[in-house]
């Protein structure tokens, strides 16, 4: 069965409601993100990425189309709606990272990675932003022969996240280079990363890609903590 299309009501564009971002409205006005959509109540779908959805709040263009969707001019758009969006898709993928290592799809240390890479089980490669170069590479360089793709420029996908963060993630110490030795669950968390990469822009985003062979096709090209109480008191669904 295909993915519900929905509308950006910024863009324009229809697109699969699982790349876009759900906005949700609470009972006193307020426009929340719901990244996950889940959250009740009627809700206004975007899929452009961070500048350009502050751009139109400054200009009140996000307003003006959020009146439309919601039916009401009566709504409260915070300042820092870019920011909380941001902070849930990080969120997200992190824990995403965590069910699929808890699910043991996710191997962590250089010599089970590149056990992992050299034996053909590697599909998803991803590295803390202050990872070692050298040690990225001799994990990339691993992977390329273990995929039969020597002289491809395969390499992993170096994530703008610390190895403070992944290690919290996975609830281990010092994680810097990560592998996902599951095809499916490859998919899982490329499906979440390429939303938060396009989200935040290639400015902010990752500085290497995997081959599309391995995935690359579900990112797309282009933090604040969390706050649980972003899509707290929404409405039930209409």
């Amino acid at each position: 069965m295909s993915d519900p299309v929905r509308t950006c009501i910024l863009a324009r564009e229809e697109a699969p409601r699982e790349g876009l971002i759900r906005l949700a409205l609470s009972p006193d006005g307020d426009v929340l993100p719901d990244v996950r959509a889940k959250a009740p109540g009627r809700g206004a779908w975007i899929g452009v990425a961070r500048a350009e959805l502050e751009s139109a709040q400054a200009k009140g263009k996000l307003k003006g189309a959020l009146s439309r969707a919601f039916k009401t001019g009566d709504i409260r758009i915070p300042d820092d709606l870019g920011a909380r969006i941001t902070a849930q898709l990080e969120r997200q993928l992190l824990d995403r990272l965590g069910l699929e290592f808890k699910a043991g799809h996710v191997v962590i240390g250089g010599e089970r990675i590149q056990n992992a890479a050299r034996s053909g089980q590697l599909h998803l490669l991803l590295h803390a932003s202050d990872a070692g170069a050298d040690g990225a590479g001799k994990l990339a360089q691993a992977w390329r022969v273990g995929s039969d793709a020597e002289g491809s420029g395969k390499r992993g996908l170096t994530l703008p996240l610390s190895r403070t963060i992944l290690s919290l993630a996975l609830g281990r110490e010092n994680v810097v280079h990560a592998g996902v030795t599951d095809a499916k669950a490859a998919g899982r968390v490329s499906d979440v990363l390429g939303r938060w990469l396009h989200f935040i822009g290639p400015e902010l985003g990752s500085s290497a890609c995997e081959s599309a062979s391995q995935g690359a096709s579900a990112l797309p090209q282009g933090s604040p903590p969390h706050d649980e109480r972003l899509t707290e008191g929404l409405r039930r669904p209409a």
